[in-house]
């Protein structure tokens, strides 16, 4: 089982892809939950408390910097755990590969192969109304 998923984390395609940008959104949608939840009311509090935390005013002009603040935590936070829980172990096992320490994506067998090609060609007389007779059933 671990060995599939190890071949499914390896292999390049769409789906592959789509689960990404999937997971992606979900977790920033966790990470803007905490920075709204926790990091914002805590910026505010440091930065004088109240409705105004966070901002300062020159000539009537307001800036937000609490907010700006929130955001750049927020990112170096993503930017970590994307950091420490894909890339490093991704990296990891491509270099265990590379060394020959760790197996890749398991190759079909010939015989798989060969029943592949059996039932594609199944498939395609079936499709055009001639029969074919099964090799192993007549021998």
């Amino acid at each position: 089982m671990l060995t599939g998923f190890k071949d499914f984390l390896l292999r390049g395609n769409i789906v592959d892809l789509a689960v990404a940008v999937v997971i992606g959104t979900a977790f920033t949608a966790l990470v803007n939950a905490f920075a709204e939840s926790f990091l914002t009311p805590l910026i505010g509090l440091v930065g004088g408390g109240g409705e105004l935390g966070g901002t300062f005013s020159v000539n009537g002009q307001t800036f937000g910097w609490g907010a700006f603040t929130s955001q750049v935590i927020t990112f170096v936070l993503t930017a970590a755990v994307v950091y420490f829980a894909v890339v490093l172990p991704m990296k990891a096992i491509i270099e265990r590969r590379k060394r020959g320490e760790e197996a890749g994506p398991a190759e079909p067998t010939q015989v798989e192969l060969l029943a592949e090609i059996r039932d594609l060609l199944r498939a395609q007389q079936g499709a055009g109304g001639g029969p074919l007779q099964d090799s192993a059933a007549n021998p």
